[in-house]
């Protein structure tokens, strides 16, 4: 098989060195995918601990509360998708490390983009009840605390 999968498949093969390899790691040994892949996952993981600085129980608190369900996109006036995604946040913060998956760590990096894009966009003055906070906080950051 020279290196390559059987088709679409995602079956293992071997590669000319008997290296495993399978069509997730785009013909690459498996080990050294999954290092990368640990790698990319404590990366994710460290970056979004500095970005949510919320706890758990601030985080549920906080999206009880008017203020947050009043701010962020509604698709079809439901709930927000930052109002969503503080629900997902509060998952992961009360959950295992372990049991994270890779729409976890998906969604761990989109918090860590939102938080860094929107702290960018700071207005002027005081923030403390502004609808930019207001925002931030529903992705798990605080910006004045």
């Amino acid at each position: 098989m020279s290196g390559r999968t059987a088709g679409r498949t995602g079956r293992r093969a071997h590669g000319r060195t008997g290296e495993r390899t399978n069509a997730k790691t785009n013909g690459q040994p498996a080990a050294e995918t999954d290092a990368q892949a640990d790698g990319d996952r404590r990366r994710v993981a460290d970056e979004f601990g500095k970005a949510v600085n919320m706890t758990a129980g601030e985080l549920e608190r906080w999206l009880d509360t008017d203020e947050s369900k009043s701010v962020g996109q509604k698709d079809g006036g439901g709930e927000s998708v930052g109002h969503e995604s503080g629900r997902k946040i509060i998952e992961l913060l009360r959950g295992k490390r372990s049991d994270r998956t890779d729409a976890d760590y998906a969604h761990m990096s989109k918090v860590v983009g939102y938080v860094h894009r929107h702290l960018a966009q700071r207005p002027s003055g005081d923030v403390t009840k502004t609808r930019w906070r207001y925002s931030l906080m529903n992705w798990g950051h605080d910006p004045i605390k």
